[in-house]
């Protein structure tokens, strides 16, 4: 028999004062098993596995825990995280300004967000599904 939890971990940061990460609206109980959610905000979030240092860029899966990343950068001061945004807003067909990652997120586990009224969580979602191949 399979289990699954949700874990909520919180941060308390140093940066008092500065904008906190979105959370995602988890209003429906089958919104939270999506990789792919809008935020209270209305903006898109997408939660991503990230493995750098792969020799080229692409979705190796889609689950509910995450998209599965490959990068090709290193893991070193911030490569692998310019060269995600590349990759994705040129995968998704966006400017690079319409896709942002939080500049402290060194864990591989990260959020990115799309700006509000760029595009809709389903065609995110239809896009990566497409990258993927599912």
């Amino acid at each position: 028999m399979r289990r699954c939890f949700h874990i909520s971990v919180y941060i308390m940061s140093k940066n008092k004062g500065k904008k906190a990460a979105p959370v995602p609206d988890n209003s429906s109980s089958s919104a939270s098993l999506e990789p792919v959610q809008l935020d209270k905000a209305g903006n898109v979030c997408l939660r991503i596995l990230a493995k750098p240092g792969a020799k080229q860029n692409g979705i190796t899966d889609i689950s509910s825990e995450g998209v599965g990343v490959q990068i090709a950068a290193p893991p070193t001061e911030g490569e692998a995280n310019a060269e995600l945004v590349k990759f994705l807003s040129k995968l998704l067909g966006l400017r690079k300004s319409d896709v942002s990652l939080d500049k402290g997120s060194r864990s591989r586990n990260k959020i990115v967000m799309i700006s509000k009224g760029v595009t809709t969580p389903d065609n995110v979602l239809e896009l990566l599904r497409k990258e993927c191949g599912q």
